[in-house]
């Protein structure tokens, strides 16, 4: 039975700088420039970068039609870290929701680079409205448990309440069904990825970064993002992260991912849903039970 344990720099993990691992010289909270009105700033870029003190990312590629992540209907459900592309891309998931910085749904606006949301209902439940407003600019709302449990060694009911009981407030409040899970501080075990198949998601997804205040933390000994990478990100705020806003941390996010020469590019396009009972790729008859091939699977 594979089991994950407690991921480095996941939720609930300290907001410390993350000793800026690979991406540039860490920066001060005030160097994100949070205060500028668009077209005042200096530098390169379009003018709505630059009124964040930031250069542009590359342009995100267009999705495959070919999707690289393709997830089945049935049987045991894959672990994603990273997506199998050559591209250099990488896609944004930001966990939780305590922190609904109103200065974030304008950063999103303004530069228009997509993330992927991992809500977790004790943290959102003040203000549903706040994620909808994210979620119009065409942002996915997934699935991250109701109350942030470490889910391994809970009891079978137990994980299940968490993630299904998440799943139906989810769909309720943002009309439509999450596809995808992650599990608290990444931890999971063979008991939390059944609970996840019979609820609803079809994959649980990890990272391999993560964004700390100024500087990310890699799984990888090579300490630099790398195509199809996913990073984590978390709704914080001064509190959490040593007064630094999170929207200057997103800032400096971005910062790391234009040194390293990537675009950002949206998660869910890049993963394939189940397709209908019995059918296949091209609309053919499907007899693998697998909804055809190159789904991803955990070892």
């Amino acid at each position: 039975m594979a089991v994950a344990g407690v991921a480095v720099g996941g939720c609930g993990a300290g907001g410390g700088d993350g000793g800026g691992g690979g991406g540039g010289p860490s920066r001060s909270p005030g160097s994100t420039r949070p205060h500028l009105t668009p077209g005042t700033a200096p530098g390169n870029g379009s003018p709505a970068w630059r009124a964040w003190g930031l250069t542009p990312l590359p342009p995100a590629p267009d999705p495959p039609a070919d999707k690289p992540v393709r997830l089945s209907a049935t049987g045991a459900v894959p672990v994603v870290t990273r997506v199998p592309v050559a591209q250099r891309v990488v896609f944004i998931t930001v966990d939780d929701g305590h922190e609904k910085d109103p200065r974030f749904v304008r950063i999103l606006r303004d530069l228009r680079v997509p993330i992927s949301m991992f809500l977790t209902d004790d943290a959102i439940r003040s203000d549903y409205g706040y994620f909808r407003q994210l979620q119009a600019l065409g942002n996915r709302v997934q699935n991250h448990t109701l109350h942030h449990p470490v889910l391994t060694g809970l009891t079978p009911a137990r994980q299940k309440e968490e993630v299904c009981g998440a799943q139906k407030v989810l769909t309720e409040q943002y009309g439509t069904a999450p596809l995808l899970f992650r599990p608290p501080y990444g931890a999971y075990d063979g008991t939390t990825r059944a609970a996840v198949a019979e609820c609803g998601p079809r994959a649980i997804v990890g990272w391999r970064a993560s964004m700390q205040i100024h500087g990310l933390r890699y799984q990888d000994a090579g300490r630099r993002l790398r195509p199809g990478d996913i990073i984590l990100a978390h709704f914080r705020g001064p509190a959490e992260l040593k007064g630094t806003t999170m929207t200057q941390m997103f800032a400096n996010l971005l910062r790391h991912v234009q040194q390293q020469g990537f675009a950002v590019a949206r998660l869910e396009n890049y993963v394939r849903p189940p397709l209908p009972a019995g059918v296949g790729v091209g609309g053919m008859p499907d007899r693998t039970g697998t909804g055809g091939p190159g789904t991803q699977r955990d070892p």
